[in-house]
């Protein structure tokens, strides 16, 4: 009956406790042995073998079959803490915590029998909030029998993880076999809820920050939740834990996410106080799924339609150039057309707003390039706008030089195909977002990542067909998408040469001059064109379209000059002075 892998999960010990293989029924590891001699070997528990988990009928709860390792191996070296010691005494022993923090934990309505199948422990360690040792309590990390990674929280509840260890889910092993699970914002409401007979549930290491969607834990656990038909989202009600219930509807998907409503109280660990172990499992068994996509009512949006009342239109966000920020702002769910003439700065100006955005916002970028090869050229570029200058072979292994090779490592992704396809790119692109958290995505260029499935020989079908997609991709996983486009559709000059107009000056392409036409000028929610004065030296980005009037200004202009050591487009101090009014204020 023996296999080597359940559900994406290598198997790293089969039937750990023993029993009775491929039956369906027999005893269980975690009550048998402590009933009455007549009913120990009685079949209260039931095994699929499978799923590899077991369910007892008797105690009501749930165990493991077997033990498990992750697949393939992480691609950073993190730090192991040290294995803990854990005999085999009373309970009291086995946390080692004295009884003021047994009772403490009491308080929190949590039993000594939770701390110990939980692997909660006590401990001195030195605490950079307070600059010495304190005494701790500590949150065990497992993944399998490893130890990961060790929360440790002081009496003034500062926190901190072990150095250099990788990030994961806290009580990740309680989730495998089971189709569902539960996300919480922290360890005491896992705590909680494993008090209440809720078993299949993890905490974030980390908590929730707003404004911070660095999720680098669940790229490193994805692969735990890949199986589950139901997530449910029980993080904390403030403003903080919201943006945190985003995040993870954004990577994982409105379909298999649940919400659960706390209704009084912050999280699962108040709630438990309040309100007892039988209501709050009720509360988690009400969880309702994530409103219907793509319906809504006015009271599903009724939070908005207030904010808008009270404060008008959202600011969109900018990438940092003052003169460019004045007629020129995006939201994320949408789609930017940038079109320019051959050499004119258009890939370059987009690595200029992405890096922007990383900037000003932490947004990550995975670009798919079929023409900025070799790789390490355009990671070039983008170390050298990050750096801000030109990178020396005296830089190489230096702390600047590993801090920035850090931060592109770890913001920017290229996707890199023999074959590049839309659908094959988009889906690679949804699996960053989960994964990595990506905010935009690069198209560069659109003619050299086909649209295979459509079969279409119309040019504006195709056009059109190739947009929705993309607008979907946008809108379901909230990315903001560039989409570079050649204009094909240019005057002939005198001389023969194309982009030239009979004054010999060079040509301006607008939207309509991508194949495909108008299709482009009305599906792009934005269009911007990149275009360089070779007699000024100078290249200017102009608004050709904003969707929405709050956003930008038709036909606006921003100039630049070009630095050559750092790749950055520098603002003409020539441009509108950075206190003037919006275009549309």
């Amino acid at each position: 009956m023996s296999t080597e892998e359940i559900n994406g999960f290598l198997i790293d010990k089969f039937n750990q406790h023993s029993l009775k293989e491929g039956a369906a029924q027999g005893i269980c590891p975690l009550c048998s042995s402590d009933r009455q001699p007549k009913n120990q070997t009685a079949g209260c528990a039931s095994y699929d073998w499978e799923r590899g988990l077991g369910t007892c009928h008797n105690c009501d709860t749930s165990f493991q079959l077997h033990t498990y390792q992750r697949k393939g191996s992480s691609e950073k070296i993190y730090v192991r803490p040290p294995a803990i010691d854990r005999p085999e005494d009373s309970p009291m022993d086995v946390v080692k915590m004295n009884k003021k923090v047994v009772q403490w934990f009491d308080t929190r309505g949590i039993s000594p029998q939770t701390l110990l199948e939980l692997n909660v422990s006590e401990g001195s360690e030195y605490m950079p909030q307070t600059g010495k040792h304190e005494n701790t309590i500590q949150f065990n990390y497992y993944m399998g029998d490893q130890l990961i990674n060790v929360k440790y929280r002081d009496g003034r509840k500062n926190f901190k993880l072990y150095k250099g260890a990788e990030k994961v889910f806290y009580n990740i092993n309680s989730i495998v076999g089971y189709d569902s699970c539960i996300i919480t914002e922290g360890e005491m409401d896992v705590l909680a809820m494993h008090e209440a007979g809720i078993k299949n549930v993890v905490s974030v290491p980390n908590g929730a920050t707003l404004n911070s969607n660095n999720l680098d834990y669940l790229d490193n656990c994805i692969d735990y939740l890949e199986d589950k038909t139901k997530i449910i989202l029980a993080v904390d009600t403030d403003e903080a834990g919201q943006a945190l219930k985003q995040e993870f509807i954004r990577r994982l998907g409105a379909e298999v996410c649940y919400l659960v409503d706390f209704e009084d109280c912050k999280d699962a660990n108040e709630y438990l106080l309040k309100h007892g172990k039988e209501q709050l499992r009720e509360v988690i068994k009400r969880s309702s799924q994530v409103p219907l996509e793509g319906v809504s009512t006015l009271y599903d949006i009724e939070d908005e339609l207030k904010d808008f009342v009270n404060n008008g239109f959202k600011p969109g966000f900018q990438v940092g150039l003052p003169n460019f920020d004045k007629i020129f702002s995006t939201y994320t769910g949408q789609f930017i057309t940038v079109t320019g003439i051959p050499s004119s700065g258009k890939s370059d100006f987009v690595d200029q707003m992405v890096v922007g955005y990383n900037n000003n916002y932490g947004w990550k970028t995975a670009f798919a390039s079929p023409e900025n090869h070799p790789t390490y050229l355009h990671a070039h570029k983008l170390m050298r706008k990050t750096w801000q200058d030109m990178p020396r072979p005296s830089d190489i292994g230096g702390d600047k030089w590993n801090s920035v090779a850090d931060h592109v490592n770890d913001n920017y992704f290229f996707i890199d195909m023999d074959r590049y396809t839309l659908e094959s790119v988009l889906r690679k692109g949804a699996e960053l977002v989960k994964r990595k958290g990506i905010k935009c995505l690069v198209i560069d260029p659109f003619n050299k990542v086909r649209d295979v499935d459509c079969k279409t020989e119309d040019v504006n079908r195709y056009t059109m067909e190739y947009l929705t997609k993309i607008e979907i991709f946008a809108k379901k996983y909230d990315v903001l998408v560039f989409i570079v486009a050649h204009p094909t559709k240019m005057y002939k000059g005198q001389d023969g040469k194309m982009y030239k107009t009979q004054d010999g000056k060079i040509e301006e392409p607008t939207m309509y001059n991508i194949k495909g036409g108008g299709e482009w000028y009305d599906a792009s929610y934005h269009g911007l064109l990149v275009h360089r004065d070779y007699e000024n030296k100078t290249v200017k980005a102009k608004v050709l379209k904003v969707k929405f009037q709050n956003l930008g200004e038709n036909g606006a202009e921003a100039h630049f000059n070009w630095e050559p050591k750092s790749g950055c487009f520098v603002p003409l101090v020539t441009d509108a002075a950075e206190n003037d009014p919006m275009p549309w204020e």
